[in-house]
C-alpha cells in the first residue's frame, strides 16, 4: 500500500512460496516476502522497512507527518502482542494453543484500537489514514478472516468500520490484484496504484 501511496515506480515478481525462485533466494536468503531490491543492488527484505523506503521517496497524502513516536508504539504492539495472539488463534493447532484465550487477548489489544479510531476522528492517528493504519489493517483483516461471525458479532463496530474502509478502497483493490507467476525472463508488470 505505501509502495502504491507513493507513485514510486516498481516492478513487480510474484512469487509462489512453495516454489521459491532461485533468484529470490539469492537476494533475500530467509525466503519470505515482500523482497524490495533497488536499482543500485540493495536489498530491503521488511514490510514495515519498504513502507518507511517508499514514502522517504515521496509522501503525498502525509502518512509519515502523525507523531513518530505514537506511530511506532502502535505498530510494536501490533507487530509484537497482537501479532504473538493473532497467530496463535489462527494456528491453534499447530502451535496447540488455546484459540479463544488468544482471541480474548487479541480482542482486548483490538478494543484499543478502536476506542481510538472513535476518539481521532476515524483513523488511528486522526480523520485522515497514517502509516499506522495501512501497517495495521492488514493484520486486523486476518484476525477477522479466522471467524467472519465472531468478528461481526464482537469486534467494535469502529474497529469493524474502519477495517470495512481500508479493505473496500480502490488502492488496497489494486495492490491485491493477481500478476502471473514470474519466471526467468518473463514480464515484470507495474505495480498498481489504485
Amino acid at each position: 500500500m505505501a509502495l502504491a501511496a507513493s507513485g514510486v515506480p516498481v516492478r513487480v515478481r510474484e512469487v509462489l512460496l512453495r516454489d521459491k525462485p532461485p533468484e529470490m533466494l539469492a537476494v533475500s536468503p530467509k525466503g519470505t516476502v515482500p523482497v524490495l531490491v533497488q536499482t543500485d543492488g540493495l536489498v530491503i527484505d521488511e514490510s514495515l522497512d519498504i513502507m518507511h523506503w517508499a514514502l522517504a521517496q515521496n509522501d503525498p497524502e502525509g502518512w509519515m507527518n502523525a507523531d513518530a513516536a505514537e506511530t511506532a508504539r502502535l505498530i510494536a504492539q501490533n507487530d509484537g502482542p497482537f501479532k504473538h495472539a493473532l497467530d496463535r488463534y489462527k494456528y491453534a493447532d499447530r502451535h496447540k494453543t488455546d484459540a479463544e484465550g488468544h482471541r480474548a487477548a487479541a480482542i482486548d489489544i483490538l478494543e484499543g484500537l478502536a476506542a481510538r479510531i472513535d476518539a481521532k476522528g476515524g483513523q488511528l492517528m486522526g480523520p485522515a489514514p497514517t502509516l499506522a493504519d495501512i501497517a495495521i489493517f492488514p493484520f486486523v483483516r486476518q484476525f477477522a478472516a479466522v471467524d467472519w461471525t465472531y468478528w461481526q458479532a464482537h469486534a467494535p463496530s469502529a474497529l469493524q468500520g474502519w477495517l470495512a474502509g481500508h479493505i473496500a478502497s480502490p488502492r488496497f483493490h489494486a495492490v491485491m490484484a493477481q500478476y502471473p507467476v514470474w519466471q526467468p525472463g518473463s514480464a515484470e508488470p507495474q505495480l498498481a496504484t489504485g
